[in-house]
């Protein structure tokens, strides 16, 4: 009997036809509209996908104040109105103890499982994750921008 039902179910289903693909559901497409920056610490380049809509490239730097060490330093800066945020790469700190003690006073935290450091000096609000060995991320904006740090960091590719 159970044969008999499993057999009847089967044949009732293939008898429906196939069922029609499901629409692809992709990501919302973001806000900003401004394609950002590729930056290096060796051969494999991390990619900031998006800027704030709005925001024009202003200039670069290639040193951060608040850290505690010489290391490479590679960044731009945008700007819209009288705010500005920076994206960059800090190269050299090959491991999550040396990132750790980077920058005094920072907040040590996670970044997609990925150790974090945030901090303020002056009006910019800082955050920089260890990407992988040798390439940390560095994203920060003063006040007006704030809300887009963590924007930008979601959508950094490398």
């Amino acid at each position: 009997m159970r044969r008999l039902a499993t057999v009847l179910l089967v044949m009732s289903l293939a008898a429906c036809g196939p069922s029609p693909a499901a629409p692809p559901i992709g990501r919302p497409s973001p806000v900003a509209a401004v394609t950002g920056p590729a930056f290096s610490c060796g051969s494999v380049p991390v990619e900031v996908t998006v800027m704030p809509l709005g925001t024009t490239r202003t200039g670069t730097f290639r040193r951060l104040p608040s850290l505690t060490r010489k290391v490479k330093v590679r960044g731009e800066t945008w700007s819209r109105g009288g705010e500005r945020l920076h994206v960059g790469v800090v190269c050299g700190v090959r491991t999550a103890e040396e990132f750790a003690v980077l920058v005094e006073r920072a907040t040590l935290g996670m970044h997609h499982g990925k150790p974090a450091l945030s901090w303020q000096n002056g009006e910019l609000h800082n955050f920089m994750w260890l990407e992988r060995p040798g390439t940390a991320v560095y994203v920060a904006a003063t006040p007006g921008l704030l809300t887009e740090i963590d924007r930008i960091a979601d959508e950094v590719t490398g």
